[in-house]
């Protein structure tokens, strides 16, 4: 399973709220392959006490529905929100109480998982989206040389309308004379 664009900033969008909501410690962690079919990143963070674990839960939910339209798949572990799983597909989030973070250890179980830094997070989106940037340029040039000929082609003719047009009154002039003759 590769981590799409989309699901980074998934996670970053969600990583940020937590911090929002002053989660501590929070660390994302990318899987490895070959050992998750799962999921491609567990964001893990916690707070100081049940309600700010709440409030944390809420305000990803909240922002990702903003930011994203998307909501999670299930939540569990509100009612005692010592540990708050929610289950987005390609990552789920973990907002422990300190005591059940270090009693599951969640980073230790996860030894080939590779730990993400948010700022690092935001340079692998930001070169991704450079890169798809760059892919379009040469399609992009192509468009404005296209629009530029397209242009160049609506002048000519304009030019041409307003000739035919200057001709048009000497023209009608010439018809007049040529018809009183008659």
């Amino acid at each position: 399973m590769m981590a799409t664009n989309e699901s980074k900033q998934l996670v970053l969008a969600a990583a940020e709220a937590a911090d929002s909501k002053k989660a501590e410690d929070i660390r994302i962690l990318q899987l490895d392959p070959s050992e998750s079919g799962l999921c491609d990143y567990f964001l893990i963070c916690n707070g100081t006490n049940e309600r700010q674990n709440d409030a944390i839960s809420d305000e990803i939910e909240l922002q990702l529905k903003k930011q994203f339209g998307v909501y999670a798949n299930s939540v569990e572990g509100r009612k005692q929100a010592e540990w708050i799983l929610m289950d987005y597909v390609d990552f789920i989030v973990h907002i422990f109480s300190p005591e059940k973070r270090e009693f599951y250890g969640l980073e230790r179980l996860r030894k080939s998982a590779t730990t993400i830094s948010v700022a690092e997070m935001h340079q692998e989106i930001a070169a991704k989206s450079k890169a798809v940037r760059e892919k379009k340029v040469p399609a992009k040039k192509a468009a404005k040389k296209t629009a530029r000929t397209a242009e160049k082609k609506t002048a000519v003719k304009a030019t041409v309308k307003k000739t035919a047009a200057k001709k048009s009154p000497a023209t009608k002039a010439v018809k007049k004379a040529v018809s009183k003759k008659r």
